[in-house]
């Protein structure tokens, strides 16, 4: 069969052909009386065999060894292109992710188009400082799409450039809060705590529902952060998993200061009093517990605190009924 049968019926062009007989893939078995060349069924078969290696992604200069070669194990090189391909996939995903963030950064020109890839650049850079740059650069008003400032946010983990990441996304508008909640299903609990703090930070009502609903979340980091941040906004809500924090003793002087904040409020300091008190009162609160729920039962005005005090001072556990005796002293005016 010559090459131009050859071509049609292989689907190869006979340009291809050519090169794969000047590499030695392909030998014409014989030639004509003309100088042409005649491909055997053989032949023809070791170019369909070419073909189905090349759609795997092997290299030309892999397949002559995978076809001639006798000890030759195919195991090694296909984990190789599984490798290779895994490779150009990540790459070209994040090609797609950063021309998503252009295009939703919606650039007026190229000088704008420059700017907004430099910054993304700079998110991603080794140094502290050029990202710290970035960040304060994103919140002032830069074109930085809120998905890359969060990306960055979630990932970050000097502590200086996350407070500055922070603070952009606060200024980002109301899209930061829908993308943090989603870091909150991380699988990586320091994601889940990267998450929860940029959604404390951000400004006004918009991440306050998300919050209540991380109230429950399983992560007792996120559950305690969401537990601060809306108690000291005065949310009735937070008030349980604020007393959880002061019993296990988990950031438990920032809950106290939190449920203070909403005993302050007339219409939570009988609440929160009973609650501490009820507390108190169960066997299975440990005695350090019960010292710490003491100490926040005092910052708690009104008179059910004070008697609830009072009744303590006669308490079995004598460290509890010293703390209630002299913070009942400190409350009651001379």
């Amino acid at each position: 069969m010559l090459i131009g049968d050859v071509s049609r019926r292989s689907g190869v062009s006979a340009r291809m052909l050519r090169h794969y007989e000047s590499l030695g893939l392909v030998r014409p078995s014989a030639r004509t009386d003309s100088g042409y060349r005649e491909y055997s069924e053989e032949d023809i078969r070791r170019i369909f065999h070419i073909e189905s290696l090349r759609s795997l992604g092997l290299p030309l200069r892999d397949i002559g060894r995978a076809l001639d070669d006798p000890a030759f194990r195919p195991s090694a090189l296909v984990g190789d292109l599984i490798r290779r391909t895994r490779d150009r996939i990540a790459a070209e995903t994040e090609l797609l992710t950063r021309l998503r963030r252009i295009e939703a950064a919606e650039a007026a020109d190229w000088q704008d188009v420059l700017q907004v890839v430099s910054l993304l650049q700079a998110l991603g850079s080794p140094s502290v400082h050029t990202r710290q740059r970035a960040a304060l650069a994103s919140g002032a008003g830069s074109a930085v799409p809120t998905e890359a400032l969060v990306e960055a946010a979630l990932n970050e983990t000097d502590p200086i450039v996350a407070g500055a990441l922070r603070w952009a996304l606060a200024r980002s508008g109301d899209d930061a809060a829908a993308l943090l909640a989603e870091g909150l299903t991380s699988p990586s609990a320091a994601v889940r705590e990267r998450a929860a703090q940029c959604l404390a930070a951000l400004p006004g009502d918009t991440a306050t529902p998300l919050l209540r609903d991380a109230l429950t979340h399983p992560d007792a980091a996120v559950r305690g952060r969401a537990a601060l941040t809306l108690g000291t906004r005065g949310v009735a809500d937070a008030i349980p998993a604020l007393l959880d924090m002061i019993t296990t003793g988990r950031n438990d002087t920032d809950a106290a200061d939190a449920l203070t904040a909403l005993a302050n409020d007339p219409h939570h300091t009988d609440p929160i009093a009973t609650a501490l008190v009820d507390r108190l009162a169960r066997p299975a609160t440990e005695p350090p517990a019960r010292g710490r729920l003491t100490q926040a039962l005092a910052a708690v005005p009104g008179p059910t605190a004070s008697r609830a005090l009072a009744t303590l001072t006669h308490d079995e556990d004598p460290a509890v009924a010293l703390t209630a005796t002299y913070l009942l002293r400190l409350r009651t005016p001379p």
